[in-house]
């Protein structure tokens, strides 16, 4: 064991120490609350600056940090120009359903976005599948995260994958498990910071490396100069990814959760004014990086690895041996915090949406006690199953995960919309949506169908919408008690 190994690693053991002390923290501080909704929302009680954190942080995962810079660096500003989208991602999801959902969860008590659903659509069944394409989809991109920041951490500090998964998986796993919502939000903001700093660090680094900014541009110019051409990717590309990085994130269920848990109006406001802000801040800022790393890397994507090695490489190669733990932090944050959001949720669905569901069916309360242990032991088995399957990763790892994301967005998207802000909207067309867009979306994906060039989330999407129209013109219309719930404004 080197010392710039040892270097390496200090920074991030301390890191991951402190997000285990604030997972301890947080389950003593909870001793004598409502569990569940401490446990899953954190008991409506987040402030502005904490909400747009945790939202951001959950937002932003391994291979925004990663992928994205890599692609920046191949491709150029029109990867930049074609990201820019997702500036708007958490003012979009905050203003669009942050208040609505925010509101009828404390009508309804709801604790989950399947709750949500399973009142607006009288329908058992619907939340059943709405619970299971949750807790499927995000073990595929919990895994996705696992993976890609253990092979960040194998290439930036010389440890094996192994130690890399074992260090920040069974941490994330364990403050996640013990401290539920609320260390997840606390480590959240925690984790954007920390994405902040490291975005800054390793900017300065590559610019000083490359001899500043001008002789860089000058560089890509020469070199390069179809970097400098946005205009040069297909129209297409942007389409399909404004809408699968932009537009439809907005119905993701571990971001809608998130207006289920604000304290205020305008602790919202602020959230989305701050999310806004900080979100286009490390979008923009990492993704412009990846094309100035050129300063430093001199050969292609494909010499060093491929565009997931590029950041790492950029890491090794400009930065003090000294300060290379510090920037490591950064991505293994945005892994962090993505793993940490979709596991407090995927067990949310197990717990809130199945279990508790049916034991209130069958008029049966259970003992808080015992819903805390079984919480707990849900949360804990989901990650230690991700991570164990992250200990042999699949092929194409990258694929799954924008994979998951698209299965999510078609899903999820119609159903929500519609069924919180249009009174025709009903069970049948909600049922056909979310389970026909799905099988759709995951057959084209599998067999490689392809609509006019364009990724197979317009074919999710567009089926996905097609049959709720079909569905709501043929089914039965939603009832006056819930019309009366959803629509009827109060005074």
């Amino acid at each position: 064991m080197t010392e710039g190994n040892l270097l390496a690693l200090l920074p991030l053991l301390v890191f991951m120490g402190l997000m285990v002390a604030v997972g301890i923290w947080v389950r003593r501080r909870a001793a004598g609350t409502r569990f569940v909704h401490d446990y899953f929302i954190g008991s409506h009680d987040l402030g502005g600056f904490v909400l747009a954190m945790t939202t951001v942080a959950t937002y932003s995962s391994v291979s925004s940090f990663v992928g994205g810079p890599g692609m920046a660096f191949t491709v150029g500003f029109g990867w930049i120009y074609m990201a820019i989208v997702q500036v708007t991602a958490i003012f979009l999801v905050l203003g669009v359903f942050g208040k609505r959902v925010a509101l009828l969860s404390r009508k309804i008590d709801a604790v989950t976005v399947v709750d949500i659903i399973r009142a607006r659509f009288d329908s058992d069944a619907l939340a059943a599948l709405s619970a299971f394409i949750i807790v499927l989809f995000f073990c595929g991109t919990m895994t996705a995260q696992f993976v890609g920041g253990a092979k960040l951490f194998e290439a930036v500090t010389g440890y094996s994958y192994e130690t890399g998964l074992i260090l920040f998986g069974l941490v994330v796993v364990f403050y996640t498990a013990i401290g539920g919502f609320r260390a997840v939000a606390i480590t959240d903001t925690l984790c954007a910071l920390v994405m902040m700093a490291g975005i800054v660090l390793l900017l300065y680094y590559v610019l000083d490396a490359g001899g500043g900014f001008i002789r860089i541009m000058d560089g890509i110019a020469a070199e390069h100069p179809e970097m400098l051409k946005p205009e040069n990717l297909p129209l297409g590309i942007y389409f399909t990814q404004w809408l699968l990085v932009g537009v439809l994130t907005i119905a993701l269920p571990q971001s809608v959760v998130r207006g289920i848990s604000y304290k205020d109006t305008k602790s919202l406001h602020k959230a989305m004014l701050i999310g806004t802000v900080v979100v286009g801040f490390m979008n923009i800022g990492v993704n412009f990086t990846g094309i100035l790393a050129h300063g430093v890397l001199t050969g292609a994507a494909a010499s060093y690895g491929g565009v997931d090695s590029i950041i790492p490489q950029a890491i090794v190669h400009a930065m003090p041996r000294e300060l290379v733990g510090f920037a490591i932090i950064g991505p293994l944050a945005a892994s962090i915090s993505t793993i940490s959001g979709l596991l407090i949720v995927a067990s949310s669905a197990i717990i809130k949406d199945v279990y508790l569901h049916q034991k209130a069916k069958q008029g049966i309360v259970p003992l808080e006690r015992h819903v805390r242990m079984l919480s707990v032991f849900v949360t804990a088995a989901i990650g230690v199953t991700v991570f164990f399957i992250a200990r042999t990763p699949p092929a194409l790892i990258w694929l799954i995960n924008m994979f998951a994301f698209g299965g999510l967005e078609t899903a999820f998207f119609w159903v929500l919309v519609f069924g919180l802000f249009w009174k025709k909207a009903n069970c049948t067309g909600a049922v056909l949506s979310m389970a026909g867009g799905t099988i759709a979306y995951c057959a084209s994906m599998a067999a490689g169908v392809k609509l006019m060039g364009l990724h197979q989330i317009t074919i999710g999407f567009t089926v996905s919408l097609v049959l709720f129209l079909i569905g709501s013109y043929l089914g039965k219309r939603p009832s006056r008690e819930v019309l009366q719930l959803f629509f009827r404004k109060d005074k």
